[in-house]
């Protein structure tokens, strides 16, 4: 009996990288897994259909229980579909794991109109939707006099929570990404719903697409523990799963051995005064209490 024994989850993006590794301990901990993934490349193009098959295939033979889904998570069909694929292959559904992404790399003055909505589309969109139609059956279900307790779980990135160069599309999303969770919470409370969000340091093809990056995310010596792989994030995901899991409204993040949590919205310093803020008191008060953005490099050890 593993601890998701009885739950139902959707993992989209699971083709591949983190949404694999998640698909997999999520099933091997008995949960019910709909393997999503259209299977197209690091831009969101082209298909194969054979990503998601091969998940499933491989959760099948390790005596657990999986169905494919190749249903678009940015479609409002699509997505109620993927949301009706879980609850007609297994009965319920209880878990939804937001993890759908796509680069589109340019700095912003570069950046053409397509690059911006495709990423913000997959990304935000696509975590929004899914989201929707879940919360609307869990909903539902709560007003019927059932013990809904149910679990939304985002992918976020540290581009979006502190900025990464030539990705003004996707850390948008990625933050954007952190107050949907948020707000999911605040409205799902009443109904048996928490919602939490996860930043995973992983090597993915998504990150070993990103030269400036690629170099960080070289492969370790056989043998020898990879802070990078993966499979690292997804105890986390396991854990936010669980029926009786205490955290909502969360922000995580996660890089080999490490879990950071993060409050992304916090206040540094509260400055008053009497009547109108004058531009001679906004300088003489305001400089020396500006703070220091938080960088990529604060999150790894030198």
């Amino acid at each position: 009996m593993g601890r998701l024994e009885g739950r139902v989850a959707i993992v989209t993006g699971a083709g591949r990288g983190l949404g694999r590794a998640h698909a997999v301990l999520l099933a091997a901990e008995g949960a019910a897994v709909v393997v999503n993934d259209l299977g197209g490349d690091v831009h969101g193009q082209g298909a194969d259909p054979g990503a998601a098959e091969k998940v499933v295939e491989e959760i099948k033979r390790a005596g657990g229980r999986a169905v494919v889904s190749r249903h678009d998570v940015a479609d409002w069909r699509q997505s109620d579909a993927l949301i009706r694929t879980a609850i007609n292959a297994f009965g319920d559904l209880h878990v939804l794991v937001n993890n759908a992404g796509i680069l589109r790399d340019r700095t912003l003055a570069n950046m053409t109109e397509d690059e911006w909505d495709a990423v913000l589309r997959v990304h935000l969109k696509g975590h929004a939707l899914p989201t929707r139609h879940a919360v609307t059956y869990w909903r539902d279900r709560a007003k019927s006099g059932h013990d809904v307790r149910a679990s939304v779980i985002h992918t976020t990135s540290l581009s979006g929570l502190v900025g990464n160069f030539g990705q003004a599309n996707y850390a948008s999303a990625k933050l954007g990404v952190v107050a949907l969770s948020r707000v999911v919470a605040m409205e799902g409370e009443r109904y048996g719903i928490r919602s939490n969000a996860v930043s995973p340091s992983a090597r993915t093809r998504l990150s070993l697409s990103v030269p400036r990056v690629e170099k960080r995310h070289a492969p370790m010596p056989p043998g020898t523990f990879d802070p990078l792989d993966p499979a690292n994030v997804s105890p986390l995901i396991a854990w936010l799963a669980e029926a009786e899991c205490p955290a909502t409204s969360q922000v995580f993040h996660v890089l080999g051995t490490k879990i950071f949590v993060l409050a992304t919205s916090t206040i540094v310093h509260r400055l008053e005064t009497q009547g109108r803020w004058t531009l001679d008191a906004i300088e003489r008060e305001l400089p020396s209490r500006l703070v220091r953005p938080l960088e990529l490099d604060d999150f790894i050890d030198h």
